[in-house]
């Protein structure tokens, strides 16, 4: 793990794909587009249309070969030759974030959740709710692409992201900085509602089909549920998110009004 010290460009930028999604951010005065980079294969007006759009908007264009903007994107179909990378203010890695003088508190761990809506919206919730940290390794997890932007109305370019290699990788760094680890389970005894949390505490949410893997589940300091009276099996991953990052809310605000739970 001594590389997650080196400041990968995935940790501070959030790389948009294709010709609308790169027009658009462009054209948002409130985001920030460090580049645009635009593949020798793109010519005539759509290479036109986004050249004038980025020096309208101060931003650099550079020149790549097609493969290398797919490989950029990560997108073999939809990136249309071009992409931008937009600047992400509050995304950073996990390793800075522990080593901050004041790390987050409360925090989100993604793991092995592939669909980009649930990712997008799971990003949204957490923002809402003013969490400081949603932990989305690079592996396992959808990733952060104009589909998940999409999903969290935008709000994916400001969400608290941390990034780090993989969820185990995630959850041992965690437990290492005294963190009690909380996972989601469907048939777990103690209710998110009533379990008693340390200073410091990340929740995992578990893929949708799998819940949360083994590897992550080795180091789980405790397993917690939603009580749901109902007669439903479970939640979608981002409506659980939902329920949980409120929870904490709630929680917090308890705390400063000095009444018990």
């Amino acid at each position: 793990m001594g590389d997650e010290s080196v400041i990968s460009p995935k940790d501070r930028f959030l790389t948009v794909y294709g010709r609308k999604p790169v027009l658009e951010a462009l054209d948002d005065a409130a985001l920030e587009v460090d580049k645009v980079i635009l593949a020798d294969t793109v010519r005539g007006p759509n290479a036109a249309e986004i050249q004038r759009a980025a020096k309208a908007a101060g931003v650099p264009v550079q020149r790549a070969s097609a493969h290398r903007v797919k490989v950029l994107a990560g997108n073999g179909k939809q990136d249309q030759g071009v992409l931008a990378d937009v600047v992400a203010p509050r995304m950073r890695s996990l390793h800075a974030a522990l080593s901050d003088g004041r790390p987050p508190s409360r925090v989100l761990l993604l793991d092995g959740i592939t669909t980009p809506a649930n990712v997008g919206m799971i990003l949204r919730t957490a923002t809402a709710a003013g969490l400081e940290g949603v932990v989305v390794p690079r592996r396992g997890v959808a990733a952060l692409d104009p589909m998940v932007v999409k999903a969290s109305a935008g709000v994916a370019f400001r969400a608290p992201v941390l990034r780090c290699g993989s969820a185990r990788e995630a959850a041992e760094m965690l437990t290492e900085a005294g963190y009690g680890i909380y996972a989601l389970g469907a048939s777990a005894r103690s209710s998110v509602f009533d379990v008693e949390l340390p200073q410091r505490a990340a929740f995992v949410l578990g893929g949708e089909t799998n819940g949360v893997g083994a590897e992550v589940g080795e180091l789980v300091t405790e397993w917690v549920s939603i009580p749901m009276p109902g007669e439903v099996e479970s939640l979608n991953v981002s409506a659980a998110a939902a329920v949980l990052s409120f929870e904490l809310v709630r929680r917090a605000a308890t705390k400063a009004s000095g009444t018990t739970r």
